[in-house]
């Protein structure tokens, strides 16, 4: 019988892992199980936090740091991809992410994407034709309002004055001025990279799905909400047509739909675009199993991030697959109707969340153990 070929894709363990470094550690306890097995790494991201590294990783190119405003208005170092084709990969997190955020209300209010209008103006500085930007891992809820600000745009309040920066600025908003927004911005083609296929608005819309992770209190979403339907309104009378119903526009609080109202921006799943930029399908020439994984396997992974992604490429060719997680909730029915087959939550032992992430170096290696070991008993079947 030949060495059994594996592939190990999963996504960055949110505050403890890169993806990179998952992935090596998954496939310690696969070869501990079966030492003759072929195991090979691809680094993976959905438009969150290690997409531009995933990018960099299959993509020649060069990363460029520069001093943007975050998302509070101070200074902050950002790094951003140059590929060799003439596309430019940035995250939305690099300068507004949730990670400078102390995510109190007060913070959930007034952060901005400014930062991220900055990254991408200085993307066609240097040439970028082709510019991705991932919207996971945000502290923002201003609907792309600071991103188009920073591209040349203009907000007014009803005496003409300006606006405030963030979600707390959006219920003033009474005109906009789009026609100094940057003229390359016609020639270059911008690609949302969206983690979740959230609208803009409603129910299951950017204020009240993922709001109170960032600091917004339950009590006042319904006012939080009236503003960000104000500001679609707003943006739908100055472009003509309304874009918040989209898919993918609610992801980093509205800047996907920002990004689509003003920049003309394609709205994807960011797994499939990166997957099909690496060539991931070719990958999986002649593997026998794929083991993906991320921090947190639950319902919102079933809609768009990375493990239903690779599960969907690997399934189209017959091909099981096995995630691994730091922890996984109670009903995956929509996970297991993507084609995972199995999960495997990498704790040993009660702990908290802090006790977790300080073990998942010995931990995950152990999941990856038992991912394996779960597949040999199905051979054997």
């Amino acid at each position: 019988m030949h060495p059994y070929h594996i592939l190990i894709a999963a996504d960055s363990f949110k505050g403890s892992l890169t993806s990179v470094e998952a992935n090596e550690l998954i496939a310690r306890g696969v070869r501990q199980t079966c030492h003759d097995a072929c195991v090979g790494c691809v680094a993976v991201a959905d438009g969150g936090e290690g997409t531009v590294d995933a990018f960099m990783r299959q993509c020649k190119g060069n990363l460029r740091e520069l001093s943007i405003e975050g998302p509070f208005g101070n200074p902050v170092k950002a790094k951003y991809g140059l590929l060799s084709n003439g596309a430019a990969v940035i995250e939305a997190a690099a300068a507004a992410g949730i990670g400078l955020s102390g995510c109190t209300e007060d913070d959930a209010l007034h952060a901005s994407t400014y930062g991220v209008g900055q990254l991408i103006s200085d993307a066609l500085d240097h040439g970028a034709t082709t510019i991705y930007v991932g919207l996971g891992g945000s502290a923002t809820s201003d609907g792309g309002a600071g991103a188009f600000e920073a591209l040349g745009g203009r907000l007014y309040a009803g005496d003409g004055g300006p606006v405030a920066r963030g979600l707390v600025g959006l219920k003033d908003v009474k005109s906009l001025d789009s026609s100094q927004l940057d003229p390359r911005l016609r020639q270059a083609r911008v690609v949302a990279l969206a983690d979740v296929l959230n609208p803009l608005c409603g129910p299951k819309g950017a204020i009240y799905t993922f709001g109170p992770q960032k600091g917004l209190q339950a009590a006042h979403l319904d006012t939080f909400e009236s503003w960000m339907t104000h500001w679609a309104f707003v943006t739908q009378q100055n472009s003509g047509y309304d874009v918040s119903g989209v898919l993918g526009a609610g992801a980093a609080g509205g800047l996907g739909f920002g990004l689509a109202a003003f920049c003309r921006a394609h709205v994807k799943r960011g797994i499939e675009v990166l997957l099909r930029a690496i060539g991931f399908d070719r990958m999986l020439t002649g593997v026998d199993l794929v083991i993906t994984g991320e921090g947190k396997i639950d319902k919102q992974t079933a809609l768009g991030k990375t493990p239903v992604g690779i599960a969907q490429h690997a399934c189209a060719k017959g091909i099981p697959v096995v995630a691994v997680a730091g922890s996984r909730s109670e009903d995956l029915g929509d996970v297991w109707e993507q084609g995972i087959g199995l999960v495997v939550p990498a704790v040993i032992a009660p702990a908290t969340l802090q006790e977790c992430i300080s073990r998942i170096g010995m931990t995950l290696p152990i999941a990856g153990e038992s991912a394996m070991r779960a597949f040999l008993l199905g051979q054997r079947a």
